[in-house]
């Protein structure tokens, strides 16, 4: 069991620390850093904008990031806030022209690094790896709210 841990809490840890290296030396054109481009992309997904909440939930990050990041990606002309009813509160995000080409630059190297990523992967055993990392968080999600049980008898199926 711990030697499971191990494999599995050091592949996890090996593909955030390059997937974030990738993403800081492909941001650092921008100026930016690599955590953003995960909002670039969400918010290229939503054309029509997103509110501070909705990009919030879309990219699993409390509010004070998000509204750090909005601030630092306006100060670069990359989104803008858009009045609802006349008024900033609530106010829609929307990528600028350049945000849409930065956005549209990061999604392209980001499909290369996938791709890269998954290279010796077939399409069936790529959806099963995606299904048991689902599970695994949703799971791991009820554990870190619930708390750990004293012993556990689970057996994998």
């Amino acid at each position: 069991m711990v030697e499971r841990f191990e494999r599995f809490t050091f592949a996890i840890s090996e593909i955030y620390r390059y997937w974030h290296k990738i993403a800081a030396d492909e941001m650092e054109k921008y100026g930016l850093k690599g955590t953003y481009s995960v909002y670039l992309v969400t918010m290229y997904r939503f054309p029509d904008g997103v509110t501070a909440a909705e990009l919030c939930e879309l990219c699993g990050k409390d509010k004070s990031d998000v509204s750090r990041t909005v601030a630092v990606l306006e100060s670069k002309g990359l989104v803008k806030r858009e009045e609802v009813n006349k008024n900033l509160y609530r106010a829609r995000l929307k990528l600028t022209d350049e945000g849409k080409k930065a956005a549209e630059h990061v999604r392209e190297r980001a499909k290369i690094a996938v791709e890269i990523g998954g290279k010796g992967i077939s399409a069936e055993n790529r959806e099963k790896l995606y299904k048991m990392l689902e599970t695994i968080a949703a799971n791991l999600q009820i554990a870190s709210a619930e708390g750990l049980p004293e012993s556990c008898n689970i057996k994998g199926e």
